[in-house]
């Protein structure tokens, strides 16, 4: 029997969103942001309404912000209700107690075993990933599963290994961590409601935004690092393109599309409750973020061949670009948020 969250999906027919398009400047950001994406779109729902949250990314010294979409976020746009799950008795029966009641399951899984991730992870390297389990068939030993970029099927041995099944005791073993999505209280919003939501979020998250150019704080701790990845090898690189490069190029990318997002549905809605007012203009912001993402795919193709060359290159110039469009965009945010501000006192 199949116990399934949402309706019953084909991964081989499976549309994911637009976000996760091939003309999309980054294919995939992080598995947490990336399942929720997909998990959000599978309901008809607009994930781009949960996306402020990146503009407080920060550098935090090893690593650039690991950004997820707050649990309360979720709750306030689309009445999504995320709780841990305490995987007591092993994921499998905890996970299909929780789809026979129709909740999703996320939880962290082994890379090695997602077909998914063939020519990377699979079979290959063990890599802790986040997944969103939407179906399970235990006769049938199948999984269906949203990860990355979209969702997905496994079954058999790949089964078997994800949950562990048949495996001996082993007091040492921890379970990885899991949370269930209750969907009894999702409400569907139209764009203009929830860019009604998101926006005061948006100022939510640009207070919380570091004090300093996180950038410029990057700047000379990149330029050690390359250094020292010329000598750690190739897979350094990767491990550390993914934890600071991808993650400041593709979360202001997201931030981009976030932003185009909420200009015109704040537009739509401002128009019909206060046409005299200008609506705001969020494509000056927009642009720099978006020249953020395009100068990061420089510099993330350029430091792979620093790394593998074992040569001097300048790198420097191209993260003071991306520190002057990290100001540029936040100075021209708060621009476009006073102007709102002095409109509605008026």
């Amino acid at each position: 029997m199949s116990l399934h969250a949402l309706h019953p999906i084909i991964a081989s027919t499976y549309q994911p969103h637009a976000l996760h398009g091939a003309d999309r400047a980054w294919a995939e950001t992080n598995c947490y942001i990336d399942v929720w994406i997909e998990v959000l779109h599978a309901q008809g729902l607009n994930p781009l309404a949960c996306l402020p949250m990146v503009f407080a990314n920060d550098f935090d010294g090893d690593q650039w912000t690991f950004y997820k979409p707050p649990h309360e976020d979720l709750f306030a746009l689309y009445g999504i209700d995320v709780q841990e799950l305490n995987v007591w008795r092993g994921l499998l029966s905890n996970a299909s107690v929780q789809l026979g009641r129709g909740r999703l399951v996320l939880t962290e899984t082994d890379s090695f075993y997602l077909p998914d991730t063939a020519g990377t992870d699979y079979r290959t390297n063990h890599v802790k990933t986040t997944i969103a389990i939407q179906e399970i068939d235990i006769e049938q030993q199948k999984l269906g599963y949203f990860h990355n970029s979209s969702y997905h099927e496994l079954q058999g041995e790949d089964f078997v290994e994800t949950f562990r099944i048949g495996k001996p005791h082993d007091a040492t073993f921890m379970p990885l961590f899991a949370e269930f999505v209750r969907l009894d209280h999702v409400q569907k919003k139209t764009d203009a409601e929830l860019a009604a939501i998101s926006l005061p979020l948006l100022r939510k998250y640009l207070a919380r935004r570091p004090r300093c150019n996180p950038v410029s704080q990057f700047l000379p701790v990149f330029i050690n690092d390359v250094e020292r990845l010329k000598e750690d090898g190739m897979a350094a690189y990767h491990a550390y393109a993914f934890a600071c490069l991808r993650q400041l190029g593709a979360g202001f990318s997201l931030g981009a599309h976030y932003l185009r997002w909420l200009q015109q549905n704040q537009q739509n809605q401002q128009n019909q409750q206060h046409p005299q007012h200008q609506t705001l203009q969020f494509d000056a912001a927009a642009t720099e973020f978006d020249s953020i993402s395009d100068i990061t795919k420089t510099l993330l193709l350029k430091t792979a061949r620093a790394v593998m060359g074992k040569k001097a290159v300048d790198l420097a110039p191209l993260l003071e670009q991306i520190s002057l469009h990290w100001q540029q965009g936040m100075d021209a945010l708060d621009v476009s948020l006073a102007s709102l501000v002095s409109q509605v006192s008026e």
